[in-house]
């Protein structure tokens, strides 16, 4: 695909932005949870930290031109993506016999970690010389 790389580089960017609003809202504590934390101490920690560490890398991978970095950055978005499974499946579990309210952002989130997998699959065509 032609602009897989740039498609892929907008959702990493909107990947980032969709983590600092709120995913899900505790009723119980009064309590906002995003993905760069909460007001007070939780269990949840900061979930979206792993896709900080890794979206920079995906990004480079994106940019960089060669046959290596075409075939890396599949494996690196599937640990993005794995990553994110783990934080939707994770924050909205019911716990203690309270479900919590899922926001819309979780959601995008989500498919921002899809698309970017789907776009380190569609490389750009590249021209290898033998």
């Amino acid at each position: 695909m032609k602009y897989s790389a740039h498609i892929g580089i907008l959702f990493c960017g909107i990947l980032v932005l969709t983590s600092y609003f709120p995913w899900i809202y505790i009723e119980s504590l009064h309590l906002h949870v995003t993905g760069v934390g909460a007001d007070i101490k939780t269990v949840f920690g900061k979930p979206a930290l792993m896709n900080f560490y890794l979206l920079p890398l995906i990004v480079l991978l994106f940019l960089i031109p060669k046959l290596w970095a075409k075939k890396i950055n599949p494996f690196i978005g599937a640990i993005n993506f794995a990553w994110a499974l783990r934080n939707i499946l994770l924050l909205s579990t019911c716990r203690n016999g309270e479900c919590p309210q899922q926001k819309i952002a979780l959601y995008l989130y989500f498919i921002s970690a899809i698309v970017i997998l789907v776009m380190t699959l569609l490389p750009n065509k590249l021209k290898v010389k033998s």
